[in-house]
């Protein structure tokens, strides 16, 4: 898979504590904007979960919604379509800052850059029909001394996967996290 560029989003794959749990918030009915599966979430100034732009500092990834709609139907989702009219709207987020995550690289990346911190790619990449964002570690982004988005830990483990691959998948945590002060890349 690392030869192909196939990117699956934010995907969250362990945690230090042992669990991945995500946590129930809300998103205001009607808000205007896709939000996919496996894609950074912030928390807004009214202390609802909405789409983290390249550049904010973020909580976590969004898992699904469930929300009853106008019809009085209750949903359940892993992507809220924008502009959905609903109540009683549940957000399933990742929050934990020491959740390791994985994501798809956009270039080759060499074992040199763990510790290095990058952004990634436009967040509206990925499909409302299966709910999965696509955004990928932008590799043009990435810096050794600097803040950005997600700090590189390693490379994930698993058949043909590694550095120096076009597409590596690599093992990741958020460097701008939301609850957490910045610390430079090493």
């Amino acid at each position: 898979m690392p030869a192909t560029s196939q990117p699956f989003g934010l995907r969250p794959v362990y945690s230090p504590s042992g669990v991945i749990r995500p946590v129930a918030m809300s998103i205001l009915t009607g808000y205007g904007v896709n939000i996919l599966q496996n894609q950074p979430i912030k928390i807004g100034t009214n202390g609802t979960v909405e789409a983290a732009a390249i550049g904010d500092r973020f909580v976590g990834t969004f898992q699904g919604v469930e929300f009853t709609d106008s019809e009085g139907r209750r949903r359940v989702s892993n992507r809220w379509v924008a502009s959905t009219a609903a109540t009683d709207i549940v957000a399933y987020v990742t929050v934990d800052p020491t959740i390791v995550y994985e994501i798809q690289s956009s270039a080759t990346i060499a074992v040199s850059d763990i510790g290095s911190q990058a952004d990634y790619t436009v967040i509206t990449a990925g499909s409302t029909v299966t709910g999965l964002s696509q955004l990928m570690l932008d590799a043009a982004t990435l810096t050794p001394s600097a803040n950005a988005a997600l700090r590189i830990i390693n490379a994930s483990p698993g058949p043909d996967n590694a550095f120096g691959d076009a597409f590596v998948i690599l093992q990741v945590q958020i460097a701008e996290h939301q609850f957490v002060a910045d610390r430079v890349a090493f």
